[in-house]
């Protein structure tokens, strides 16, 4: 069955996926979405490049997705792979004829069932990257109309994705703020000392230990002022 989606239509799911709650509620929410909208899509995921530039598999839809993943990574090859390599969108309408990946394609297509494979980029953030990729267990599942529908959603899902960590880290920033706040309370109360010198000592402890500052306060502010701290 051919699913006909207009641009309002696609914009909708885009806003649907931006409003989950989080980063990993939108990863399973865009590969959840990917087999509604896809024809032919039986199996999707999503592969980050991290910033130790390994990559990684998250919001698998099955267990084929999760092996299909896991063998492109110990080969060194697959469609995924070569689109991060090559930004640039990645097919194989019939992995048994497909002689690109000698080492992946034979075991995708006979121990796991894949036939067809689309990968397309995913722009997250100016150094964040990833892929959505995406299976079908039947050769030449995705036509050019397939094509431009996973190209459109992928484009939304990466929108999605940018929102989500953003907010994430926004979240993030306002509760280390809180944490630093604080323990700077804290310390202004028991040392009797200034806002500005207690958050001096905190970067100085901080710097000593070569961890981040909210973590000195978070410190601070589940266990109190031990002794030696500040040594």
């Amino acid at each position: 069955m051919h699913h006909d989606y207009s641009g309002d239509q696609y914009a909708r799911m885009a806003r649907a996926l931006a409003g989950e709650l989080g980063v990993t509620a939108t990863h399973e929410s865009a590969t959840a979405t990917a087999l509604s909208i896809v024809d032919g899509c039986d199996h999707a995921g999503i592969s980050l490049v991290m910033r130790n530039r390994k990559i990684k598999s998250v919001a698998p839809t099955d267990d084929v997705v999760t092996r299909a993943d896991d063998l492109q990574y110990e080969t060194g090859e697959g469609p995924c792979l070569q689109a991060i390599h090559d930004q640039e969108t990645v097919y194989s309408s019939d992995l048994r004829s497909d002689d690109r990946w000698p080492s992946w394609a034979p075991a995708a297509s006979s121990s796991l069932g894949i036939r067809t494979a689309l990968s397309l980029q995913l722009f997250i953030g100016p150094d964040a990257m990833g892929c959505l990729n995406l299976y079908s267990d039947q050769p030449h599942a995705f036509g050019p109309d397939e094509r431009v529908s996973a190209h459109a959603l992928a484009a939304h899902i990466a929108v999605a994705m940018t929102a989500a960590t953003d907010q994430e880290n926004l979240s993030s920033a306002l509760i280390n703020r809180t944490l630093i706040g604080q323990a700077e309370g804290m310390m202004m109360q028991a040392l009797q000392i200034t806002a500005e010198q207690a958050f001096a000592a905190m970067v100085r402890v901080s710097q000593a230990r070569n961890v981040k500052v909210h973590r000195v306060a978070s410190e601070i502010v589940k266990n109190g002022l031990k002794a030696g701290l500040f040594d």
